[in-house]
């Protein structure tokens, strides 16, 4: 799996020895917010091994977000792999520990993992799946050039989806 650098940022592939870090973000309610809750450490652990699962499988994976120079592990951005309105499709999903918020760090982590989707890995379309209440994810979103496709029930709850297209993500780029 690639390791993506920005100005700020290396999202580089989660490792075993990640999950106590991972724990102690995922068991933050501010973290979590949007979600199902915070996950206890079985759910962490759960969660990574099914991250690492697809990175060993060669599919789009989570990267973990590392601030520099310090390397402190702030979050996790990247894929993950959802079945909305019957329809197989990668999402790109983020969260950053809320010492970070309006910073603009989740949208270049984001922005990032968008242009690796399309210009590495070739995807045909990627989604955000976001609750209606959470303006922060709908502004990144809508920052690295998604567009509310539409509103659908997902796991139970009203969720809006965001959508790009590698064929629209090529025309903003090309101008």
């Amino acid at each position: 799996m690639a390791i993506l650098e920005t100005p700020r940022l290396t999202l580089r592939p989660f490792r075993e020895e990640d999950v106590d870090l991972l724990s102690e973000l995922m068991a933050n309610q501010d973290f979590m917010r949007f979600s199902l809750g915070v996950y206890t450490r079985e759910q962490t652990v759960g969660f990574l091994e099914k991250v690492l699962a697809w990175e060993r499988g060669g599919l789009p994976s989570q990267f973990a977000v590392e601030i520099k120079p310090t390397g402190t592990l702030l979050g996790y951005c990247g894929f993950l792999h959802q079945v909305a309105d019957e329809r197989n499709e990668i999402e790109i999903g983020y969260r950053v520990h809320p010492d970070y918020w309006n910073k603009g760090l989740a949208t270049e982590a984001a922005r990032a993992v968008r242009d690796h989707a399309f210009r590495d890995l070739n995807l045909p379309r990627v989604i955000s799946l976001i609750h209606p209440k959470n303006i922060a994810s709908q502004r990144v979103a809508e920052k690295i050039g998604m567009s509310l496709e539409k509103q659908t029930i997902y796991r139970g709850f009203l969720t809006n989806v965001f959508s790009l297209s590698r064929a629209r993500w090529g025309k903003e780029n090309a101008a």
